[in-house]
């Protein structure tokens, strides 16, 4: 397996194709398995570079707390060390956030941004935002990891025909190390970088299902905030769009990288 040594850990990575260099991060419990719908469809004209962040899959879990900085810096270090820069970043829910830590901090690194179910905050503004974060903390204290990952994953995929991917979602999300899980969940919240978002240069795409926790309106309002911005609804879609709906994913983050 190829990993890398940064920040006095140890990193998982992988590459495949050939072309410009394309950056996918992970979200919250998952891995750089979750991006297996797009791997193929990208090297085909990329080089796609796949890594687990702090905490994840098969890189190292350290003991908490974590920060959406720090384990930005493990990514700025590992591209650093790779050679590798700038490149197009694609980033789910954690790796969003992650995405835009990335273009504030290390502009240098990012050649275009999309986001995908993912804000430049994680700050309620609303009563029913702050019951949300409460629920989701008290969830992950309150159950264990086969019963948290079901409830997690029954809103990710609600559908009786979603079975199959609700299955492989348990079964990716079984693997966390409990700890690291909560302390990556906890770098979280609070997180914000929305009065820098303003400075990003580069072209950015908000990718929103229909269905996502986030309604697209919201990702509208960000948007209007950055310079070189837009926003693409797919439908039918949840918060893990690039499985939901693969295709037509890949085809709005193909377009917009070939700009």
């Amino acid at each position: 397996m190829p990993y890398r040594f940064v920040n006095r850990i140890r990193l998982y990575y992988e590459t495949l194709g050939q072309g410009e260099p394309a950056l996918f991060l992970h979200g919250l419990g998952s891995s750089s398995r979750g991006w297996e719908f797009q791997r193929e469809p990208f090297a085909q004209r990329y080089q796609v570079i796949l890594a687990d962040v702090r905490g994840h899959g098969d890189s190292d879990k350290p003991p908490g707390p974590y920060s959406a900085p720090m384990m930005t810096e493990d990514i700025a270090a590992l591209l650093d060390a790779l050679g590798e820069g700038p490149v197009h970043v694609v980033g789910l829910s954690m790796g969003g956030m992650m995405g835009f830590q990335l273009a504030v901090d290390r502009p240098d690194l990012v050649r275009s941004l999309v986001v995908v179910n993912s804000l430049p905050e994680l700050v309620p503004h609303s009563l029913g935002e702050r019951l949300a974060l409460w629920q989701r903390k008290l969830l992950m204290r309150a159950l264990s990891p086969q019963r948290l990952a079901r409830a997690l994953g029954q809103r990710i995929f609600p559908k009786p025909e979603q079975q199959p991917l609700l299955d492989a979602f348990i079964e990716d999300f079984l693997r966390n190390d409990p700890a690291a899980y909560r302390a990556a969940a906890n770098a979280l919240i609070g997180w914000s970088v929305r009065d820098r978002i303003g400075a990003i240069a580069c072209p950015v795409l908000f990718i929103s299902g229909d269905r996502d926790y986030t309604p697209p309106e919201v990702k509208e309002t960000y948007a209007r905030e950055i310079p070189d911005a837009r926003v693409v609804v797919i439908e039918d879609s949840g918060h893990a769009t690039p499985v939901d709906q693969p295709d037509a994913f890949n085809r709005a983050v193909l377009d917009f990288l070939q700009r």
